[in-house]
């Protein structure tokens, strides 16, 4: 998080177009406005979804707090549609929890 935008940072694969994302756009950005994870089964029927790549299907991202506050997040996409579920969600949330506490 810079100010009121997520900023790409430590990441795996292909370049994106979307390295600075404001706080309510996307799936990115909805998840930190909320404060929640969200898991997109079909990135195609979900109209906050910022096209990266034409191979995504579907997407996991999991706020990391320090504290009360939104300081990151963990963001996984998939070229497999609804490859995520509530499992993926609990452990990438102790994953979280986790980075949280070095911030």
């Amino acid at each position: 998080m810079e100010g009121d935008e997520l900023v790409l940072h430590n990441f795996i694969g292909k370049p994106s177009p979307h390295e600075r994302i404001p706080i309510g756009k996307g799936v990115c950005g909805a998840a930190v406005a909320a404060e929640e994870s969200i898991i997109v089964p079909d990135v195609n029927a979900d109209p906050r979804y910022l096209a990266c790549s034409i191979e995504t299907k579907s997407e996991i991202v999991v706020p990391i707090f320090a504290g009360p506050q939104v300081v990151g997040e963990i963001d996984i996409d998939s070229d497999q549609p609804d490859a995520f579920h509530e499992g993926d969600r609990e452990m990438l949330e102790s994953c979280a929890e986790i980075l949280g506490k070095l911030f």
